[in-house]
């Protein structure tokens, strides 16, 4: 098991939700943390409030569909730090429409931010993180196992990351590159309150009862903890476990638990 103290790792995604969960746990943990996302201020506000001092917490304002923006937060890391040990692909957009009402726009801008992020910024992140045999970290979803209706967009960047993710592994099977795809199922956090509807707008208020998932403290301590123990793969809670498991044998069946499950969903599109 690999230690995190004094180990630097890029979280993108980190103003909020997991990715703000995890930037927390890793200082707690004594890492050396790089936060990126758009929204500086909330990042500012959060180093802020910790006392952190440049020593250990570095803020970058970056936008993960800008390749010029992945490229100048790997170089503001490696001049500051001067390595990269970890890099946390956590920057996310979720969706809830039926795609044969939605504008490809929105389909497009979540291929964008979860998958093209992820590619850009471990692309200028991996000559580094070869370099220190360090990880690299897609947070994905149960959604990569499984489509989900009305997540058509969802579903699709995140089968898209997770076969980005294990490719990228095998090749690098040989050289001490860690990659890890971690699945936290239903999580507590923003992204279901800034999932974008058909026209693009966001839904607002999510339509799942958030109280009775998991937090996105829990999810971020057992995704540092798989950082640790250098692991493949990272699948959370029971129901996400359960239908990965399911699915593989009984996939017309767990077809219509999803659906019926989702379909309960206050205002829900699916009928």
């Amino acid at each position: 098991m690999q230690e995190i103290k004094n180990k630097v790792m890029v979280i993108t995604g980190a103003s909020s939700g997991i990715g703000k969960a995890l930037a927390e746990e890793a200082l707690s943990r004594g890492a050396k943390v790089v936060m990126a996302a758009r929204n500086l201020d909330a990042m500012q506000q959060f180093a802020g409030q910790g006392h952190y001092s440049s020593e250990n917490l570095l803020v970058v304002k970056t936008d993960v569909t800008c390749k010029e923006d992945c490229k100048s937060l790997v170089e503001k890391t490696v001049e500051h730090f001067g390595r990269i040990d970890v890099l946390v692909n956590n920057a996310g957009v979720s969706m809830r429409a039926l795609f044969s009402e939605s504008e490809l726009s929105v389909i497009e801008k979540l291929m964008e931010v979860n998958f093209w992020g992820a590619v850009y910024c471990t692309h200028f992140a991996l000559p580094w993180l070869i370099k220190s045999k360090g990880s690299v970290v897609g947070v994905s979803s149960i959604a990569g196992y499984k489509g989900l209706p009305a997540r058509t967009g969802y579903s699709a960047s995140k089968f898209a990351l997770q076969g980005f993710l294990e490719s990228l592994r095998i090749e690098n099977r040989n050289n001490g590159l860690h990659v890890l795809i971690a699945c936290p199922g239903f999580t507590a956090s923003n992204i279901r309150k800034t999932a974008l509807a058909g026209d693009g707008n966001p839904q607002g208020e999510s339509p799942r009862e958030e109280t009775k998932m998991m937090s996105a403290q829990l999810a971020a301590w057992h995704i540092i903890r798989a950082i640790k123990k250098r692991k493949q793969v990272l699948v959370l809670t029971r129901q996400g476990k359960l239908t990965v498991w399911l699915n593989k044998f009984f996939p017309a069946w767990v077809d219509k638990l999803v659906f019926e499950h989702l379909a309960k969903e206050p205002d829900t599109p699916l009928k």
